[in-house]
């Protein structure tokens, strides 16, 4: 490739002789100016407007023009006197993240050349530099007659350098944005990212100029006499979205069905249209609330626990009750036999014998006396029981003896009562 600058870079105290060569080109297809009556060219032609003679290139200069139109000449001898370090050098000034690099800011992209065998070394020790560091350098050089900011990187095994624009000569977005309040629902970003999806990522290689080919086309054609004019297929323009809603599903379908998936324009079984099916989106921000049932109850649920809990502990505890008051009557089951009938009846349950007869008392209110006196003999006959019951657990065991003497003593007390 041509180059068309030859420098050096200054890395410190290390210089790399290099050669500058454009790393792009223009494909796009320019036209003459031609005569419409006889197709001859259109030509311009560098007059002087005060003797009105055409002039060559070799007698054309430069100059300065000031508002009031004053022309101040400015010759290459002026230029060169000028003190700029850049004049030939691309001066390395600092090293920074390239994510710190505005886009706006980028403009023609070169690449540098290692310009003879002893620039390999130095050129190869920047190179892996920038590579380990992961970062661009910033830089200075003068093309062209004026001073320009550039940033240098790793583009494979070579160095590139991007001009950049200078940061006062990138403006400032004023009155670009709508003035509008304007607000999205959130269903509208989820449709816009659900088209985002379906058109998915693209290899930029495989991009091209459609219309660039379609002129190259019609050239040709023309050129070979075979060309026939026909009517240009204009598409409707996007004038005023009505509803963002029902256009952003229908691109979604239409995306889609580019993408290989079915017509969008397709009916189904029911001949309803296919494209007035909602499209699958991912909702975003999507809450807890949505997709997890709420509770019901919950509080009730645990306070049922808690009760079943303490009914469970509380029967547990007057089980326990009534198998140490069965088991120190079980021994007076044998003698409590030789008395009256229902002796060990009232010895075996002589709390619920109390219970039922207190009761009894308190709904009836006026009893017979003949069942006041049953009674009376009744508790009478579980006391002397409940004794003899006693003093057979006092010798076996002391402390179920004096359960039993509390209970008994328990039971004359409220007989007598």
């Amino acid at each position: 490739m041509r180059s068309i600058w030859n420098g050096a870079i200054s890395f410190g105290l290390v210089s790399i002789p290099i050669k500058l060569v454009n790393a792009t080109e223009s494909h796009s297809i320019s036209f003459r100016q031609i005569h419409l009556a006889d197709g001859g060219r259109i030509r311009y032609r560098k007059v002087c407007e005060l003797d009105g003679e055409e002039v060559s290139g070799a007698d054309i200069g430069k100059g300065y023009e000031e508002a009031d139109g004053a022309i101040i000449p400015i010759t290459d001898e002026d230029l060169a006197q000028l003190p700029i370090s850049t004049a030939r050098t691309i001066e390395i000034m600092s090293f920074v993240p390239s994510e710190e690099i505005d886009p706006l800011q980028l403009d023609a992209a070169y690449y540098l050349a290692a310009n003879g065998p002893t620039a390999a070394k130095p050129y190869t020790l920047l190179r892996e530099a920038l590579k380990r560091s992961r970062k661009v350098a910033i830089a200075k050089y003068a093309l062209r007659g004026r001073e320009r900011l550039g940033m240098l990187r790793v583009v494979d095994d070579v160095i590139a350098m991007h001009g950049l624009l200078w940061p006062d000569e990138i403006r400032t977005p004023e009155g670009v944005a709508p003035e509008a309040d304007v607000s999205v629902r959130e269903a509208e970003l989820d449709l816009a990212d659900a088209l985002m999806a379906t058109l998915g990522e693209v290899e930029m290689a495989s991009l091209h100029d459609d219309y660039r080919e379609a002129v190259e086309a019609m050239i040709t054609a023309k050129a070979g006499g075979a060309f026939e004019p026909s009517e240009a297929v204009v598409e409707p323009s996007g004038g005023q979205v009505i509803d963002l809603m029902a256009a952003l599903e229908k691109s979604v379908r239409e995306a889609k069905a580019s993408r290989g998936g079915a017509d969008p324009d397709a009916e189904s079984d029911d001949g309803s249209a296919a494209s007035r099916a909602p499209a699958e989106v991912t909702p975003i921000g999507r809450r807890a609330a949505a997709t997890a049932p709420k509770a019901v109850g919950g509080k009730k649920s645990t306070a049922s626990t808690a009760a079943g809990k303490a009914a469970g502990t509380g029967t547990a505890r007057s089980t326990k009750t009534a198998r140490s008051v069965e088991t120190a009557s079980g021994s007076g089951k044998a003698a409590g036999s030789v008395g009256s009938t229902g002796s060990p009846k009232a010895s075996g349950t002589s709390g619920g014998t109390k219970s039922t007869a207190k009761k009894t008392t308190s709904a009836a209110g006026k009893k017979t006396a003949a069942k006041k006196t049953t009674a009376t003999t009744t508790a009478k006959a579980a006391t002397k029981t409940a004794s003899r019951t006693t003093a057979k657990a006092t010798a076996k065991n002391g402390g179920a003896a004096k359960a039993g003497t509390r209970q008994a003593s328990a039971t004359r007390k409220k007989a007598s009562a």
